[in-house]
């Protein structure tokens, strides 16, 4: 008797180095030779950063400097130096193979074509703004050539996939079109399954540590020198520069085998990260970006407790924002406002309690009669609610309504917030820095973020937690199983209602005014209802980090992008498109989430056949 066995046939890795001269990529260039032109070009890019690029400094950033990057070389710089590091690490280079654990050869296209697109986005910048590439210096032409040559290198690296079965000639033409599109599908299927991050051994608990300390203080380098950007031309360079560079590194595998270590070190992160956001006033000379600072954690934080009613209970709510609005009011009316119509001034700790609570009944009071109903109905109902709110509020001016809100104009002059003899309308001294007004609700934002951070994971891992998850997978089959689905909902909506009050009683201090316009379905600036549920679903659903990082790139995108005047909306929408396109499960997704995307990544190997 005779046992064979037959191995089962797996995709070949993309990224596998290629010596041989065969041509597998574009253009006809043998892998090896792209590969060695993608590193000596990304080296020549380096080089050129510190030549001349224009003869003026009329042009933004002044890059006329020899021997000195600056304004947007420097991004090109950076975008080069990842580029030939990790063409050299798919070379085996020795001790550069940890830059690439799930091969780099889409890492380096990606990278390659950051650097492209920062260089000769700059490059054409400057011809169109001062008239022509004749106001180019030598530097200007050298990255421009540079740059392309990197890119012809990149896409020289192999573009392996699975041939496709033979067609039978004898089938009809509906059938070749079912063929191929199942080919197609099974090639993508292949291709992300061979690209996947593959489980990395655990280090030491003390080298772990310092590779979450160092993403962190990559992150918080990364993130202030996107808010602080001067001028226009280097926050859409950073942008493409940031895009293509973090597509670049999670195909290297980097993004998931951080995750991986963060994953095994949850309580160092969170308290890393909030470490982390706590030094951010102290990186500004001003108060000019702390204020960006305080609205990204107001948005953020709200982000937060939609993510419990969307991400962990599966409701779509249309209307959260006017739980926001709802706390706001409650807590202007009750901080001393000579504009409310009660003329008391509670302590800032029963304002936000009176804003939580405020919020809480309104949530419980809409989701009573409404939660029974599913999907879109529930979502027209929310979105009815969010008008409802702010319809309402503008019509309680005195002459429409009672008094309360003072209608359009709203509830003005809010006083500065005084805790414990702490003003935080006054600039403070604290080690050497100035801390000014807006830096000081920053801190106080933070402390409240902690907190529904802290709600938020321990809610998600209780058994109402679980009880969300079973409701947001199946109503039905968890109703089965003995869950009070109406009951479990009522919660979700209630808490995540109280959250966003929570947080509305900082923006009514930090605004100064509250006013029905701040509380829109959908505008141009967040938070709105539309800005808020797109923050959680691409931030990723279900997730801690995930809404604050979306909600962070969905207040500061809008707010750098507004030089676009009327095309705002459309680059920022063309964004949005692309992002979910290549990513659908979300910048940060939860686990589970990610496998509906791509399951494929997590099947079994299949077991070869044994015969006698």
């Amino acid at each position: 008797m005779t046992t064979q066995t037959t191995a089962p046939e797996t995709p070949e890795t993309p990224s596998a180095p290629s010596t041989g001269a065969s041509p597998s990529g574009l253009f006809g260039i043998p892998a090896a030779t792209g590969r060695a032109l993608a590193a000596g070009a990304g080296v020549l890019t380096i080089v050129s950063t510190f030549l001349a690029w224009t003869w003026t400094s009329d042009f933004p950033g002044d890059l006329t400097v020899y021997g000195y990057p600056g304004g947007l070389q420097v991004l090109v710089l950076i975008g080069a130096a990842v580029t030939t590091l990790l063409a050299l690490a798919t070379y085996d280079v020795k001790g550069l193979g940890w830059l690439v654990p799930s091969g780099g050869d889409a890492a380096v296209k990606l990278a390659a074509l950051a650097t492209f697109a920062t260089a000769w986005y700059t490059v054409i910048s400057i011809s169109v703004e001062l008239g022509g590439v004749v106001n180019l210096e030598p530097g200007g032409y050298v990255v421009a050539v540079t740059s392309l040559a990197a890119l012809v290198g990149a896409l020289a690296l192999p573009f392996e996939r699975p041939e496709p079965d033979p067609i039978d000639p004898d089938s009809t033409g509906w059938e070749k079109f079912r063929h191929s599109l199942a080919h197609g599908w099974n090639t993508t299927k292949a291709t992300f399954a061979a690209e996947s991050p593959k489980p990395v051994g655990k280090l030491p608990s003390y080298a772990e540590i310092l590779i979450i300390v160092a993403a962190l203080a990559l992150g918080l380098t990364v993130f202030t020198y996107g808010i602080g950007t001067e001028y226009d031309e280097l926050f859409v360079g950073f942008l493409i520069l940031a895009g293509f560079g973090f597509a670049a590194l999670n195909k290297a595998g980097l993004i998931a085998h951080v995750a991986q270590i963060t994953a095994r070190h949850q309580n160092v992160t969170v308290f890393g990260a909030f470490i982390a956001a706590a030094l951010f006033p102290f990186t500004q000379t001003d108060d000019q970006y702390a204020t960006l600072g305080v609205y990204i954690l107001i948005f953020a934080t709200v982000a937060l407790g939609l993510n419990i009613v969307v991400g962990l209970a599966g409701l779509l709510d249309l209307g959260y924002v006017a739980f926001l609005g709802v706390g706001a009011y409650a807590a202007a009316l009750v901080s001393g406002s000579p504009n409310s119509p009660f003329h008391v001034h509670f302590p800032f700790w029963a304002a936000v309690i009176i804003g939580a609570l405020a919020s809480l009944v309104f949530g419980v009071l809409i989701g009573a009669p409404t939660l029974r109903l599913r999907g879109d109905y529930l979502a027209i109902v929310t979105l009815g609610f969010g008008e409802i709110f702010r319809i309402t509020a503008n019509n309680l001016d005195g002459t429409s309504g009672p008094d309360i809100t003072n209608g359009s104009n709203g509830i003005a002059s809010i006083p500065n917030l005084d805790i414990l003899g702490f003003d935080f309308g006054a600039v403070h001294d604290v080690a050497g820095f100035s801390i000014g007004r807006f830096a000081n609700y920053f801190f106080l934002m933070l402390i409240i973020t902690a907190v529904v951070v802290l709600v938020f994971r321990r809610s998600g891992n209780s058994r109402i937690g679980r009880a969300w998850v079973a409701i947001r997978e199946d109503e039905t089959a968890a109703l089965a199983m003995g869950i009070n689905g109406f009951r479990v909902k009522l919660i979700a909506f209630a808490v995540g209602a109280s959250l966003a009050g929570l947080a509305g009683t900082v923006q009514a201090h930090v605004t100064y005014t509250v006013t029905p316009e701040q509380y829109l379905f959908a505008g141009p600036i967040p938070p709105n209802s539309a800005f808020l549920l797109a923050a959680v679903v691409l931030g990723g659903m279900g997730t801690i980090a995930g809404p604050l990082i979306g909600a962070a790139l969905l207040f500061l995108i809008p707010n750098k992008l507004q030089f676009l005047g009327d095309y705002q909306l459309f680059a920022f929408g063309v964004a949005l498109i692309l992002l979910m396109r290549f990513r659908p499960e979300g910048l940060i997704p939860n686990r589970r989430r990610q496998l509906e995307f791509h399951e494929e990544a997590e099947a079994p190997a299949v077991l070869g056949k044994t015969g006698a």
